[in-house]
């Protein structure tokens, strides 16, 4: 079983609107590349992406997997992690570790899912929530690249073997 599988083709993604953008830099083959570079790359980029508290976090995904050269398909799954069902419990567990992370107390227990309350609230919790998604996205990006890291050179130790 590979992981190949399960991940969106190339032709797929250089397809979607997003990507036609970038023109000529997403044929690049090296963006495309399955190796423990590119790949633990593209774990760190697409964890800390898909905890940004922003619409649209695969443009920001892609930008850095551009700049950086490392796996696509990898980075843009890993940002589809936060999608509308799984957002909400991101968020707010983000927001937890923010507001632990940088002392503040805001009660949200009177909380209400509309435009208005999140307007009138932003200024008081921007800041948890921006801290605490930088955290969570770097530690889970961090935990992943690691991870790629070790599994990689286990794997290749094993079948050295």
């Amino acid at each position: 079983m590979t992981l190949k599988r399960f991940l969106p083709d190339r032709k797929t993604l250089q397809n979607h609107k997003l990507f036609q953008l970038f023109g000529d830099f997403i044929h690049d083959a090296d963006l495309w590349h399955m190796n423990r570079h590119s790949v633990s790359e593209a774990v760190l980029w697409g964890a800390i992406c898909c905890f940004l508290p922003i619409p649209f976090q695969m443009a920001p995904c892609l930008l850095l997997c551009i700049w950086r050269r490392c796996n696509i398909p990898i980075a843009i799954a890993l940002v589809w992690i936060s999608n509308p069902i799984t957002m909400a419990p991101m968020m707010y567990f983000a927001f937890e570790v923010g507001a632990w992370v940088t002392g503040q107390s805001i009660d949200l227990s009177t909380y209400d899912l509309s435009w208005n309350w999140l307007v009138s609230r932003l200024a008081e919790i921007w800041l948890p929530l921006v801290v605490g998604c930088l955290t969570c996205g770097l530690t889970l990006g961090a935990l992943g690249f690691i991870g790629v890291q070790l599994f990689w050179g286990t794997r290749a130790e094993t079948e050295s073997d």
